[in-house]
């Protein structure tokens, strides 16, 4: 099989795919598959004929859909790397957590331990959390959370059970209602963009924290500041934002409740690291007219 690398060739990747018995080639030499590590605008505006899969670096494709539309059509088929960084998502959720809770952003070189005293918050109080969208992130959320005893509650589409929660449920008023933490991990798609807003907000304990690190829009930013700012909100954790990246003025910034990291969750190392052996395996499924372990389905965005 022949592949090719757009639109910034990483060397471990390729070094992967041959190591697999596959060829590099350039994307005017009629690959079969083609490796993508860009965004939207990256994407070539034609492929050759010759290509038949897309195995694209990330797991989040919703600003891909322009893409699938007119690739799909010519039987082009596509998988994103869902499922492929996990751990390190569910660890860099589990730091942003214990940084909103031990008031790290609140502390300053006036040594204010009296404050922190009295706001710093512990993980293993009997605390409910809430995961919105718990597919393989969340599953191992669970397993990194185990430690501290808290009630899990999965969410998802389905009500399918998933391993390790204490319960799996669909969304509704009463998780809103119910549950001290929510970590927001769901597809962005029409139907979830803006899912947690003033209305939900307004049905969270006052001492409820958010922790994103699905998709920015996943979250109402004009409403979270407001939530933050008059305390309707405990406190915030967010790898993503919208807009993103944020302004550098936006207030989010400057409050103590709100820890910020910049799309960090998932680092590069992991991901040109990793990439490789998936994209062989999938290239297998392909072959052996299977579905690909981690194909897209175009028609859902996701």
């Amino acid at each position: 099989m022949k592949f090719t690398y757009v639109p910034k060739p990483k060397e471990q990747p390729i070094a992967d795919m041959e190591a697999a018995g596959h060829t590099y080639v350039a994307l005017e030499d009629n690959p079969d598959m083609v490796l993508f590590g860009g965004g939207p605008d990256d994407f070539p505006d034609e492929l050759p004929e010759s290509v038949k899969v897309v195995q694209i670096l990330y797991a989040g494709v919703e600003n891909l859909q322009d893409v699938f539309a007119k690739h799909a059509a010519n039987g082009v088929r596509f998988a994103n790397a869902g499922g492929l960084y996990d751990d390190t998502v569910a660890e860099s959720t589990l730091a942003l957590l214990l940084a909103v809770e031990h008031r790290i952003k609140a502390v300053s070189n006036e040594w204010n331990n009296t404050q922190i005293f009295a706001e710093k918050q512990y993980l293993f109080e009997d605390r409910k959390l809430a995961i919105i969208g718990a597919g393989g992130i969340g599953k191992t959320l669970i397993r990194f959370l185990e430690p501290f005893g808290m009630s899990i509650t999965a969410v998802n589409r389905s009500g399918r059970e998933v391993e390790g929660a204490d319960q799996t449920v669909t969304l509704s008023d009463e998780v809103w209602a119910n549950h001290d933490y929510f970590v927001m991990l769901a597809p962005l798609t029409e139907a979830t963009r803006h899912m947690v807003n003033a209305e939900t907000i307004a049905k969270m304990p006052d001492n409820a924290v958010v922790i994103n690190v699905g998709r920015g829009p996943l979250i109402d930013t004009e409403a979270l500041t407001e939530a933050l700012t008059n305390g309707t909100l405990r406190g915030a954790g967010l790898d993503v934002t919208e807009p993103e990246p944020l302004p550098a003025d936006h207030p989010l910034w400057s409050l103590d409740n709100c820890v910020i990291t910049p799309h960090t969750a998932n680092i590069p190392r992991f991901m040109t690291g990793r990439i490789g052996p998936l994209a062989a395996k999938n290239w297998d499924l392909f072959e052996a007219g299977e579905k690909m372990s981690t194909e897209v389905d175009v028609e859902a965005g996701y």
